[in-house]
């Protein structure tokens, strides 16, 4: 039996990002952290992921999209375009949760692995999503990525998440997780920089859902926002 192609897409953060995946192996990959640049971007990474592996739309077994939480924005476009192409292509559409995927690729990262290692694998990690001001999107996973605690829009202050803390060791990380080190200052606490949102991040999440054929319905599947959109009028506008 040939390998699944599949094309993931993930836009729920700044970062646009497009790879191409064969089994679960992943073929090529396009990323951009320009800010509000989807909508430009998008469709030329899709086309540059395929043309890279010597593919055409037309091969693909499924396309998947990183469904969220994250920019309301960024996360319309992503799913807006995956359903265009499924229902176009006639092939399945795939969605994972963004969080998840992080957690999931967080797993590759050196200071992760000692981590665990030091903690003989009871380290938690905590992938984090900027909500405005001092509200995270957070959740929380075991190192063989089944959900501790689920995804919550979080207000941090520096009680937060004291109850995990004091009996776990925590890894946090992601654009959110920068502006929570003041406040959360515990010495189980520990912070990584460098993993943000990117669509290899999605590869394995996703072929799990493809072998056991967990499909979304391309006519009503929306992302999962958490929160309402909420639209601002600058303060200085006159009607």
């Amino acid at each position: 039996m040939s390998k699944a192609l599949i094309l993931h897409i993930e836009t729920a953060t700044d970062i646009c990002s497009v790879a191409l995946s064969e089994g679960d192996q992943q073929i090529s990959l396009v990323e951009s952290g320009q800010e509000r640049s989807h909508a430009r971007l998008l469709n030329p990474f899709i086309r540059q992921a395929l043309d890279e592996a010597g593919h055409t739309p037309e091969q693909l077994d499924g396309v998947a999209v990183s469904k969220g939480p994250g920019s309301y924005t960024g996360l319309r476009i992503g799913v807006s375009t995956a359903k265009g192409l499924a229902y176009a292509l006639e092939i399945p559409l795939l969605a994972s949760g963004t969080l998840e995927n992080m957690a999931h690729g967080a797993m590759a990262h050196p200071d992760i692995l000692k981590l665990a290692e030091s903690t003989e694998g009871s380290l938690l990690l905590c992938p984090m999503l900027d909500a405005r001001r001092m509200e995270v999107y957070a959740g929380f996973y075991a190192l063989d990525q089944t959900a501790f605690r689920e995804i919550r829009a979080d207000i941090i202050d520096e009680t937060s998440y004291r109850d995990i803390l004091d009996r776990h060791q925590v890894c946090f990380f992601g654009n959110g997780s920068g502006k929570c080190r003041e406040s959360l200052r515990h010495p189980h606490a520990h912070f990584i920089e460098d993993i943000n949102p990117s669509a290899s991040y999605m590869i394995d999440p996703v072929q799990r859902r493809y072998a056991s054929k967990q499909f979304e319905d391309v006519a009503y599947f929306e992302p999962f926002y958490l929160k309402d959109f909420i639209a601002t009028t600058p303060r200085n506008k006159v009607i």
